[in-house]
């Protein structure tokens, strides 16, 4: 079976990343990702872009794609006309290359919905160039972020406006499971990712004892979508370890829908022939 991790970070050399690879297991570095990826049988992964929208800050291995993320103040209506076309004209740029395959919205940590019309060019061009667009959806890393800009109901209506746009849910929208199986299940444009689920490198069987009420919770509106198609494995690399997350993911999933989960619907949502 082929795997794809849907959603990971990549920051090589970033004090930040160090530390949390260091504590789910793992080593932030290129060779390390790539050991993993031969390792555990992992054909390719999907970035979440952590950086700016020069084309220069986005070079990643061979191994890897990238969404290229898209912060709320570059597309401020308060700038210029000439500020905002050249943000415009970048994200464009990024979405005419072959190694990007999407867009990536921080809403939460940017205190803007993504139904703000500033994002109107964002899925005029995701439609254009047929590339989806990522969202972070649920709880945020951090007390400085806005949590009601980043609940999955705001996905409903970006969905329903922009029925061209192929939107992903990142993180199911933990913890707001039920609300998301709502979304997912009613917009055929809607699909999720099931990454930042797990931090560290805990024991996964403990793990599943522990918290078997969330877990119940989690496989219960995951069945409720019934839509398997359109769930997507992924990790939050580094923040998770990869066994465990591996053993995690086939723990909530049923075996029969593996094939989908694992890398069906990430090679077709994000344009992967792996």
């Amino acid at each position: 079976m082929k795997i794809i991790d849907a959603h990971l970070h990549f920051c090589p050399q970033s004090p930040y990343f160090d530390e949390i690879a260091a504590r789910a297991g793992h080593q932030n570095s290129t060779a390390h990702l790539e050991e993993c990826f031969r390792s555990l049988g992992i054909a390719g992964g999907i970035v979440m872009g952590n950086r700016g929208l020069a084309l220069e800050e986005h070079p990643y291995p061979d191994f890897l794609r990238y969404c290229v993320g898209v912060e709320a103040d570059c597309l401020d209506p308060a700038l210029p006309p000439a500020g905002m076309q050249a943000a415009c004209d970048r994200i464009e740029a990024h979405l005419k290359r072959p190694d990007c395959a999407g867009i990536k919205l921080y809403p939460g940590y940017s205190p803007v919905s993504i139904n703000d019309r500033r994002y109107e060019p964002v899925y005029e061009l995701a439609a254009a160039y047929q590339k989806p667009v990522a969202v972070h959806m649920g709880q945020t890393a951090g007390s400085r972020a806005f949590l009601k800009y980043s609940h999955p109901l705001t996905m409903d209506e970006a969905a329903v406006l922009h029925p061209r746009v192929s939107f992903v849910m990142c993180h199911f929208g933990n913890p707001w499971l039920m609300d998301a199986a709502a979304v997912i299940e009613k917009n055929e444009n809607v699909c999720a990712d099931l990454s930042g689920l797990l931090e560290g490198n805990p024991d996964i069987p403990l793990l599943l004892r522990q918290q078997e009420g969330y877990v119940s919770a989690l496989k219960t509106w995951i069945a409720y979508t019934d839509r398997y198609d359109r769930l997507m494995f992924g990790t939050d690399w580094p923040l998770a370890n990869y066994q465990g997350y591996l053993q995690f993911t086939r723990a909530v999933i049923p075996q029969e829908h593996w094939d989908d989960v694992f890398w069906k619907t990430a090679a077709r949502v994000y344009g992967l022939s792996l």
